[in-house]
């Protein structure tokens, strides 16, 4: 990853630092009923991770994997998620800002790391204090979220990073959602027809 730092053309709306929340019967296969965080969105395309689909793959489990020791107990049975279809051989690390690791990219109240630096400073005990860990990420080629927003395929709504730290999984959808002001009962499996 690079931290370069790309502009949406203007008139665009730029959805870096939201959540976008799948609709129903509007998006299917494994971004049903997703959260997704935008890390990154510029004319290039976009990058983010689901924040609501938990593995059966425990922090444990992977650091065990990478022949680290992670001996933080409450640590140890937090989940890896799937973060999106790409690159799903690879880590994404979203955290509270906490030093500069090799491959970070400052997103303002969080940073994202694919680099295992940040996994060696957590199993040390001097990682970031919130984190999320994740397998692969959600990416968009130019035009292409834009394309998905104008179908309605997508709500958005600014991150609140207590969702993403302070929600259990299951309930992270509805509790976006209640930025919105929506209940998700409003909300129809699919599109209406007159």
């Amino acid at each position: 990853m690079t931290t370069q730092t790309t502009s949406t053309p203007a008139g665009a709306i730029d959805l870096s630092n939201q959540f976008l929340l799948a609709m129903p019967g509007m998006v299917g296969g494994e971004f049903a009923g997703t959260v997704i965080y935008v890390c990154e969105h510029s004319e290039k395309g976009a990058l983010g991770l689901v924040i609501n689909r938990p593995t059966d793959l425990t922090l444990g489990s992977l650091f065990e994997k990478i022949d680290l020791k992670l001996e933080i107990a409450p640590g140890l049975d937090a989940p890896v998620f799937f973060g999106g279809p790409v690159h799903t051989d690879r880590g994404f690390v979203l955290h509270s800002p906490v030093g500069k690791y090799t491959s970070s990219i400052d997103l303002g109240e969080l940073a994202l790391t694919t680099s295992r630096d940040v996994l060696q400073a957590v199993a040390e005990g001097s990682g970031p204090e919130k984190l999320l860990v994740t397998l692969g990420y959600a990416g968009w080629g130019a035009g292409q979220l834009e394309n998905e927003m104008a179908q309605n395929a997508w709500l958005s709504v600014k991150a609140d990073v207590r969702i993403i730290f302070g929600v259990p999984p299951e309930k992270r959808y509805p509790a976006a959602l209640q930025l919105l002001g929506i209940d998700p009962i409003m909300l129809a499996g699919e599109a209406g027809h007159a």
